[in-house]
């Protein structure tokens, strides 16, 4: 490994191959991004055309990391035979550790205890699944290296801090003083983004038993002031709901925008970010984005208006719909002159007949959605 990437050796300078793991908070159902999660375990969702846990994957990848533990409790093997491809493609190993019983964001380490320790001393990366930025990993080494404590956070600033558990720290060093749930009052803007970096030292502070890393393990480690919390850079999302999916996708479209702007969609019937697929099939006279990604094989039929959506893998938008601030799900199709806005989310295989309005439908997978719906409901 050369240039800028990282040099081989580990923390303490001595020459060796380098190695370095990472663990992922897979975790459960996903219930809060059905119906997407009844076909795929979430982190298989596709966001900006790629299953949302890719998107972690290639950035350890790309900052030097060899293998990545997926810590799961559902559906172990659907992960594992789709991330197949993936590990011959990145040339990274990627293994699963499963519970038997749901451990919280803590107990999972503690289980896979034996995968992530080689004797190296080497840290390793911890990171929610949910969690998209532009992972500044690199940034994060360095920051570790430079304090000496035993963890590191990543920490990003909100606008209401009140809605979270804010991370109080020192300014000039980062170091973390103490943890706030939910404040009342002012006491910081910096909340926690769901990415660590821990010294293998970590794992003697956790039992195997359900236990939560913010609550139980970080706090310990700050009272001996050995945590410490560098601010991300960039763009922050947790996009475990529909929601923050969707602004999610904004934040990621826009920072793709100012990254490598190549990659993004351009001509007379684009508006704003939109990232298309080089399959996707799009007719003549429409208006598409701000916002908007359309996966492989999709089809858009002429005269379509779509911003602030998804369309995924093999989706088909026929004349004349119009779609905003809404989720289609793989194979669905919406018929022309239909009309899907205010947070609708179809599941996968969903067809939408001709002319049809859809308020804020949530719409379970191989539906036919023959009359209107005009409020916010779970179609079963």
């Amino acid at each position: 490994m050369q240039g800028s990437r990282l040099s081989p050796t580990n923390f303490r300078g001595k020459a060796r191959i380098f190695t370095m793991k990472a663990l992922i908070l897979v975790g459960g159902f996903g219930t809060r991004l059905r119906p997407l999660t009844l076909s795929v375990p979430k982190p298989l969702v596709d966001f900006a055309n790629k299953p949302m846990i890719l998107h972690q994957i290639e950035a350890l990848k790309a900052i030097g990391v060899t293998e990545v533990v997926l810590a799961i409790n559902y559906q172990p093997e659907v992960m594992l035979n789709f991330l197949k491809d993936f590990e011959t493609k990145l040339e990274i190993k990627i293994t699963c550790s499963q519970e038997t019983e749901p451990l919280g964001t803590a107990g999972p380490l503690a289980l896979a205890r034996d995968k992530l320790i080689d004797g190296s001393g080497e840290p390793f990366f911890v990171l929610n699944s949910d969690v998209i930025s532009e992972y500044p990993l690199k940034e994060m080494i360095n920051f570790h290296k430079s304090h000496g404590g035993e963890a590191s956070i990543m920490v990003t600033k909100v606008d209401e801090p009140s809605k979270y558990g804010v991370v109080v720290m020192e300014e000039s060093t980062g170091k973390v003083e103490k943890f706030v749930e939910k404040p009342k009052l002012f006491v910081g803007n910096k909340i926690n983004a769901g990415i660590y970096l821990l010294n293998p030292s970590v794992l003697d502070r956790i039992e195997l038993r359900p236990t939560s890393i913010e609550k139980e393990v970080f706090p310990k480690i700050s009272a001996e002031q050995k945590l410490y919390a560098m601010v991300l850079p960039g763009f922050w999302m947790d996009i475990g709901q529909p929601r923050d999916y969707i602004t999610g996708l904004r934040l990621y479209l826009d920072s793709l925008r100012k990254k490598s702007s190549s990659k993004l969609a351009t001509g007379s019937h684009i508006v704003g970010n939109v990232l298309v697929d080089e399959t996707a099939v799009i007719g003549e006279e429409c208006l598409i984005g701000p916002d908007v990604a359309i996966g492989p094989g999709c089809v858009v039929e002429s005269g379509v208006r779509l911003s602030r959506c998804t369309v995924m893998r093999g989706g088909r938008i026929k004349k004349h719909a119009c779609i905003s601030s809404s989720i289609i799900g793989w194979h669905s199709t919406v018929g022309q002159w239909a009309r899907v806005e205010n947070m609708t989310i179809l599941g996968e295989d969903v067809h939408v007949c001709d002319e049809i309005y859809s308020n804020g439908g949530v719409v379970l997978p191989h539906k036919e959605i023959k009359s209107s719906i005009l409020k916010p409901e779970i179609v079963m």
